[in-house]
């Protein structure tokens, strides 16, 4: 039977089959689904990678910006190449990132990539074999829902995608819910500048997370299980794909769905990720009523990121208290990305909790001399040097102003300007916001703007109402891309204002 909205679901993967937003390709969508032809034009022109034509794509977010990436623009484009610059394409590990023109990776790195080494004693052990026997699913199908969440309320498992929020209480959420059609969903849609350990997690590891969402789809009663991945990720996609269909006849009791993303940051927020799995633009919902009320197709939907579902398994084979002891400040082992100035960049699991100067130490050490770092994506801001210390943790970063995001560390040393740094991340939430809400459309320009007059000019006044623009945008955007857009010049002013001075 056909799902209400269905033929709406379609339409984004209907245009991208057929090469992307053109006249001929609306038309041809329209004529399939019987959605209105102005419709599919809006939908569709929301999404960078349905612009169509043979392009390459660098990354010009923060990690690539320091290692050269206009440096690389410029010399594609000497080469008669068509070039678009994008805001992050998860492979700051191999920094100047660039996808060819069939969305494969040109891997420019300077040196070798790391992973913790296997370890079984880690929740997630991406270097460890896959394990595709699904004891831990059989443990759970053997326990009630209500012991299930006990388990997942001793582990203290925090959603790891970035709000951490505490995963026994959305499972919970959705169980409770009187309407019996419910959804799980995987958000796949990793774009936080600076962050990829998702993508190592789908590549290395998808055993884990496809047994987390059977898991849960047991525990709230769920009878279909959504894959949301990120559009530029197509090895990932990949090889979730092969993982399922090795444990396929074991996972009969729920049906399996794949959504791939069409190339905007803004559908890693839950709620812009649903609209955008239903046809429309990525465009975050108000709140409430929340996804476990009213999600998919408006009905009860459990969303968890890649490793907070990762690290189920590991939680029902070793018990609550044990993963809660793996951390040190915080519940768990925790995968941090680091990438900029540091030997090594790559995905480390070390004890939530863990410093700066630990997590670089197992990176291969700081190139030249660090000045600052961000401790959790653009998102975070910078902090100093001075502070490599705190525990990388959601406490204590909130405590200094910052926060643990999605983990992905950037080092920067003394060859970076921080005004340029802070320019840079202000572009990425400028081009990044949806338009929906005008203290976060009008604010990120402004900030961007403002920042590249002070930079052109030298005159500081350029900044003045920098501070109550920030302040508008965290009280009045509807979601969290204008709540912290302006985070990474206040912080860059606050710790460096000698940098922000007349010059």
């Amino acid at each position: 039977m056909q799902k209400t909205g269905a033929r709406r679901e379609e339409i984004l993967h209907l245009l991208e089959e057929l090469g992307g937003v053109t006249a001929d390709n609306v038309r041809e969508v329209a004529r399939r689904t019987k959605v209105s032809e102005a419709e599919i034009w809006g939908s569709g022109t929301f999404y960078t990678l349905l612009k169509g034509g043979p392009r390459v794509r660098v990354c010009n977010g923060l990690s690539c910006r320091i290692r050269g990436s206009d440096e690389l623009v410029a010399q594609l484009r000497a080469q008669g190449k068509e070039v678009e610059e994008v805001s992050c394409l998860g492979q700051c590990d191999r920094a100047p990132a660039a996808l060819d023109e069939n969305l494969k990776v040109f891997d420019k790195s300077r040196g070798p990539r790391g992973v913790t080494p296997a370890n079984p004693g880690l929740a997630v052990n991406l270097a460890g074999e896959p394990d595709y026997t699904l004891a831990a699913l059989d443990k759970a199908r053997a326990m009630a829902p209500a012991d299930i969440f006990r388990l997942l309320e001793e582990s203290g498992l925090q959603g790891r995608g970035g709000a951490g929020f505490p995963a026994h209480i959305k499972w919970k959420g959705v169980s409770t819910q009187k309407e019996t059609e419910r959804y799980v969903v995987c958000n796949a849609d990793e774009a936080e500048p600076a962050t990829f350990k998702d993508r190592e997690t789908m590549l290395r590891r998808p055993d884990k997370i496809i047994e987390g969402m059977a898991i849960a789809a047991h525990a709230v009663g769920a009878g279909e299980c959504h894959f949301y991945i990120r559009g530029e990720f197509r090895a990932e996609y990949e090889a979730v794909k092969a993982a399922l269909k090795r444990m396929e006849a074991r996972l009969n009791f729920v049906s399996w769905y794949f959504h791939q993303g069409h190339g905007a940051y803004i559908c890693g927020e839950e709620t812009a990720l649903l609209e955008s799995m239903e046809g429309k633009r990525g465009m975050p919902r108000l709140k409430p009523p929340f996804p476990h009320e009213f999600g998919f197709r408006g009905k009860p939907t459990l969303i968890n990121n890649v490793e907070t579902l990762a690290c189920v398994p590991w939680i029902f084979h070793n018990g609550g208290p044990a993963f809660k002891a793996l951390g040190r400040t915080e519940a768990g082992s925790k995968l941090y990305c680091i990438s900029g100035h540091v030997n090594q960049p790559g995905v480390y699991e070390l004890p939530l909790g863990a410093t700066l100067d630990e997590l670089v130490a197992v990176a291969g050490g700081y190139e030249g001399t660090p000045k600052a770092f961000s401790p959790g994506g653009a998102s975070s801001g910078f902090l100093p040097i001075s502070k490599s210390s705190t525990p990388l943790d959601f406490k204590n970063l909130a405590k200094e102003g910052s926060m643990l995001g999605s983990a992905g560390v950037v080092v920067l040393n003394d060859t970076v300007d921080m005004a340029k740094a802070a320019q840079w991340q202000l572009e990425f939430f400028e081009v990044e916001s949806c338009g929906q809400c005008a203290p976060c459309r009008i604010g990120s320009r402004y900030l961007h703007r403002q920042t590249t007059k002070y930079l052109k000019t030298g005159d500081p006044g350029a900044l003045k109402h920098a501070g109550d623009i920030g302040w508008e945008m965290e009280e009045g955007s509807i979601c969290g891309l204008g709540m912290v857009a302006a985070k990474p010049l206040e912080s860059a002013m606050k710790y460096w204002p000698q940098e922000f001075a007349r010059r």
